[in-house]
């Protein structure tokens, strides 16, 4: 123990440093002989220099006084066919990583070492030397400060002319393995959040700054990758359609929140550039054909793809920059009180002019960014944002489409996708875009005014008229054929996707929400329309009856939950979702279990009653109104023992008025059993028993299957046989995935069969009728707890059961 003790204190010795450090010095030359050797050197200075940075003091005065970093670059240069690098930059890594004093740290970015190993000429190509160097940079970067980043660049007259860190760590800042990407996103955080004037400069100024029109060109490509996926020809399911949207949406994702990290910083260089870029490169390309009015060439991305892009752009990235110019564009057809009159003088044979258009979009940012507010991040003036488009534009000039009369503003621009007949994914993906942008707190005044939607103290503020909101706003002049649009869905024959119909859901309590606030009244929507509650009562007559009361309590809170989302944490995946959705011609009710279908029939149920409680009460319902059992439990009536109603496998029950039968099983050949179906309440079960050998009138249960789906049918050709549907699959509700993913419906296994042998067809007639006779009762039981959701006024008696 003591001599353990002793070798662990001399390894980290001062002597023991020096001799390591002449070791090294001796090394004239790196080969695979000596390789090892020089390895284990390297890691033996990394160790003792990590423990002198905060043990003994001695050891890093030694560290500086024998230039040890100069050897490692030194051994950069005689190693390099040795693949002596890997090791050397890992062992860097740890020693900085891990170095506490501001002195050490201070000592170790000067006199150019560190320059020197990141500029040295590596070999990448085709080996896994990336990785460590990347990690390398990331470990200095995360060391740097206002003190210490002068340190790492190269400056001439006062101006940064080489930024050797930053400069190689973007060269890996596209490389395939994500591990490095996201190295090289924290490494360039670590130096934007640094406040060095010079530094900024530098990155911010050509061709160093191409790097964030590079970035927002990736996004781009992403995108346009995401809208192929989204409209490929390929023969896929619809569930491996959506996996793939869902990979790619989370790269695009990804790149948006290191956006959104580097408008963090606040620096109104950086904001200004990736702003600009944002705009000019991604979001008014993509926001053009919402314009349009005639049909879309090809060239563009898609509307539905464009609609979710910009749409989690600015449920990220936000800003007031980003808002209203994106508002100034969706609402170029809208922002004036007489459109003919407007236009009258800006059209050319039915196009509008391309510098009426930026002149609206100058107009517009002047109003909103101007004042002492808007000064520092957020003032982008208008020669940097919009000023460059104009060539684009000029040479683009049939992206902006006429728009000469009301008619085509009542159905050009976002409104000709809400209004577009039988496109669910392209009316909600609109609707979703001017939501976002109506409860922006960054959205002007004026704007929001034009989208008159929750808005109405800024209107009073801003002595806006009653007159210029009902003449300009989107939502106050189409809220009607707006509502009736989402009814239609809810109410279409045959019915549309429960995804469908709950994201439509959501929309329409929105919308609803908004006009009970504003004191409108909304009780005279064609809610008569929907059928969700004869599709339930079908649904008491299926396989599935018993598991109804359960799985409407389930759903409740999902449904409740997904309604009250608020628009900025609601994912706009929903629209390529739908889009998906629409494009599946497989989706048949063949292929759909009777499992699915009711739990379908429940979710849709509970929406249509949530959406109607809105109506009619102005709020949710908090709760599932049941009829539940107070008293004590019935039995079926059948003289069964006490024990029967909960029987499992193996126990011993009463045989009671239980029918002899036989059954072969495929492992045990044929038995004589008897056969005794009950119920008690929402419980059914099919047991089969085995008389016991000491009590004749006792048996023990050997099977049970549910009573509920059995369907009980007398073979044509044998009517002393009785065939059985047995439901093999047994439903776990699971309250934390439900909430997480409230539209996957569960796969199941096919149903099972039995056939039971009865001595004679008068016996198996017998069965059967007793069988139906218990499943009635069974789903007599579960009609009464539901009988007050399927009341026709239970509308008019929520308020008294609530109140109990």
């Amino acid at each position: 123990m003591w001599r353990s003790l002793w070798r662990s204190i001399d390894r980290f010795s001062l002597q023991h440093f020096k001799y390591v450090i002449n070791e090294l010095r001796g090394i004239k030359v790196v080969h695979k002989h000596n390789r090892e050797l020089v390895i284990d050197l390297l890691q033996s200075i990394v160790e003792i220099v990590t423990y002198g940075d905060r043990q003994d003091p001695m050891i890093f005065e030694c560290f500086m006084e024998y230039q040890v970093l100069a050897e490692f670059v030194r051994v950069l240069k005689i190693g390099k066919n040795a693949r002596i690098e890997a090791p050397l930059l890992q062992y860097l890594s740890i020693m900085i990583q891990n170095m506490d004093s501001e002195h050490a740290i201070y000592y170790c970015l000067s006199n150019d070492y560190i320059n020197s190993i990141i500029e040295h000429q590596y070999e990448f190509d085709g080996g896994d030397l990336a990785p460590y160097y990347v990690s390398f940079l990331r470990a200095v970067s995360s060391k740097i400060n206002r003190d210490t980043l002068c340190l790492l660049v190269k400056v001439h007259e006062d101006a940064v002319v080489s930024f050797p860190l930053y400069n190689e760590a973007l060269k890996f800042a596209r490389h395939g393995e994500k591990m490095i990407q996201t190295a090289v996103r924290a490494l360039t955080l670590n130096i934007y959040n640094v406040s060095d004037d010079m530094v900024y400069q530098f990155i911010t100024t050509p061709p160093v700054s191409k790097y964030f029109s590079d970035l927002v060109c990736r996004l781009k490509e992403q995108c346009f990758h995401l809208d192929t996926l989204l409209h490929s020809k390929e023969e896929t399911s619809t569930s491996e359609r959506r996996n793939e949207l869902v990979l790619e949406t989370d790269k695009i994702l990804d790149d948006i929140y290191y956006l959104k990290d580097i408008l963090s910083v606040g620096e109104y260089r950086l904001n200004r550039l990736i702003s600009q870029n944002l705009f000019s490169l991604l979001v008014f390309p993509t926001l053009l054909p919402l314009l349009q009015l005639r049909q879309n060439d090809g060239s563009n991305i898609s509307s539905v793809a464009s609609l979710y892009i910009v749409s989690r752009l600015l449920q990220v990235v936000d800003g007031k920059s980003m808002v209203n110019a994106v508002a100034g564009v969706i609402l170029y057809p809208y922002m004036t009180l007489s459109v003919g009159d407007a236009m009258k003088g800006d059209t050319v044979d039915g196009v509008c002019n391309v510098s009426s258009f930026l002149d609206h979009l100058n107009d517009m940012e002047k109003r909103v960014f101007s004042g002492p507010e808007s000064e520092g991040a957020e003032n982008i003036k208008s020669n940097n944002l919009f000023g460059h488009l104009a060539e684009y534009l000029s040479s683009n000039s049939q992206l902006i489409s006429g728009l000469q009369n009301d008619d085509c503003v009542e159905r050009g621009g976002v409104l000709a996708h809400i209004f577009a007949d039988n496109n669910h994914s392209l009316l909600l993906a609109s609707l979703f875009l001017l939501l976002i942008l109506a409860e922006s707190k960054d959205l002007d005044y004026l704007l929001a005014s034009m989208i008159g939607l929750s808005r109405i103290q800024d209107i009073v503020n801003h002595d806006l008229s009653a007159s210029q909101v009902v003449d300009g706003s989107i939502f106050v002049k189409f809220m009607p054929q707006i509502l009736n649009a989402l009814l239609k869905i809810l109410a279409s024959q045959p019915p549309l996707s429960v995804l469908i119909q709950w994201h439509t859901g959501w929309f329409l309590r929105k919308l609803l929400i908004s006009q009970i606030s504003q004191g409108k009244m909304v009780n005279d929507l064609n809610f008569h329309l929907f059928n969700s509650r004869e599709r339930l009562r079908k649904e008491l007559d299926g396989c599935w009856f018993d598991y109804i009361p359960d799985t409407l309590r389930n759903e409740w809170l999902s449904c409740k939950t997904a309604l009250e989302e608020s628009s900025q944490f609601k994912d706009p995946f929903f629209a390529l979702e739908i889009a998906v959705c629409q494009q599946d011609t497989d989706g048949d009710a063949t292929t759909v279990s009777a499992w699915q279908r009711m739990v379908e029939a429940v979710k849709v149920f509970i929406l249509h009653l949530q959406l109607k409680a809105v109506i009619f009460k102005g709020s949710l319902l908090e709760k599932p109104v049941l009829n539940m059992p107070n008293g004590p439990t019935a039995d079926s009536g059948r003289g069964h023992a006490s024990d029967t109603p909960s029987a499992s496998f193996g126990s011993d029950v009463s045989l009671g008025s239980g029918i002899p039968c036989r059954i072969a099983f495929s492992n045990a050949g044929i038995r004589d059993i008897y056969l005794i179906p009950v119920a008690r309440e929402a419980t059914g079960k099919l047991l089969l028993t085995e008389k016991h050998p000491f009590r004749s009138q006792r048996g023990v249960v050997i099977a049970i299957a549910p009573l509920a789906g059995l369907s009980p049918k007398i073979d044509n050709d044998h009517p002393s046989w009785l065939h059985l549907r047995i439901r093999e699959f047994d439903p776990k509700f699971n309250t934390s995935k439900a909430r997480s993913n409230h539209l996957k419906m569960s796969n199941h296994v096919a149903d099972g069969k039995w056939t039971l042998g009865f001595p004679t067809a008068k016996a198996c007639e017998a069965a059967r009728l007793l069988i139906l006779e218990e499943t009635s009762k069974q789903r007599s039981f579960v009609e009464g707890i539901l009988a007050p959701l399927l009341q026709d006024d239970y509308l008019g008696n929520l308020s008294d059961v609530e109140d109990e």
